[in-house]
């Protein structure tokens, strides 16, 4: 039974998109079978997975109105991983269904078809708190909350933490904050040691080791529509979305482990 996590954070700009493209192509350099679903009318993602987000005969518009299943829209892109795309027909979508019936629930259904045949289905939420991405947090076992490490950013986690609790009361009891995730690091900056030191003493086990930096690399992957796994893994960037990868299977095997004990 694959994993859902959706990557979300209301504040715009800070590595979201770039996580999910480039955890999604790392996990499948890992073996793993791995769908992307683009939530976020921009279609950054899809873009950058290098599939024209301008050309889709099928998106996730469709898939959240019930016209298509999701099995129909989903695309292989460049990176070893498949993708169900998204455009800025996704604000259609969410105007048509604020007054429809179970509509926070419409992307937990469409996907759950599609947990046996993948690993993991990673969800990049658009920067707001609106129906999409509580669609996405119905939808997710668990959430990774990429962030800067600047003052703002922490305001921002607050908001994303309410929300979260209260998906999990009235929607969706078995969503957790899987990590938050460290992204555009610069060591040199007093500031975001700081904010990364009182992130380290709020969450502890749930903030990821891995730590993003800021990195030239990443910028300019999406340009070529390419993850950073194939633009350059050598590169800092890539190095730390393998990075993270590695980290998340660890985490996984070491949770199954600890099941498996309690269990016997």
């Amino acid at each position: 039974m694959g994993r859902i996590i959706a990557i979300a954070n209301q504040k715009g700009g800070v590595g979201k998109t770039t996580t999910a493209v480039n955890l999604a192509a790392a996990l499948a350099e890992a073996r793993r079978k791995v769908l992307l679903v683009d939530l976020d009318p921009q279609g950054n993602a899809t873009m950058a997975s290098g599939v024209d987000k301008r050309e889709l005969q099928r998106s996730g518009c469709e898939v959240l109105l019930e016209e298509c299943a999701a099995a129909d829209a989903v695309v292989r892109a460049h990176g070893g991983f498949d993708l169900l795309p998204g455009n800025g027909d996704l604000t259609a979508a969410e105007l048509k269904l604020m007054d429809a019936l179970a509509r926070e629930h419409r992307l937990r259904e469409a996907l759950e078809p599609l947990r046996e045949k993948y690993q993991y289905i990673l969800i990049d939420c658009p920067p707001s708190l609106h129906l999409l991405t509580i669609n996405a947090l119905t939808a997710a076992d668990g959430v990774i909350v990429p962030m800067q490490c600047e003052y703002f950013a922490l305001e921002g986690l607050s908001a994303l933490s309410e929300t979260i609790r209260a998906v999990k009361g009235r929607l969706n009891p078995r969503l957790e904050i899987l990590g938050v995730l460290r992204t555009m690091y610069d060591v040199r900056n007093n500031l975001a040691n700081e904010v990364s030191a009182q992130l380290q003493q709020h969450f502890g086990k749930r903030l990821f080791r891995t730590i993003i930096p800021r990195n030239v690399r990443l910028a300019e992957a999406p340009s070529h529509g390419q993850s950073i796994v194939e633009y350059d893994r050598a590169s800092r960037g890539g190095i730390a979305y393998l990075g993270l990868a590695g980290e998340m299977l660890r985490i996984e095997r070491s949770s199954a482990q600890n099941e498996a004990r309690q269990g016997g």
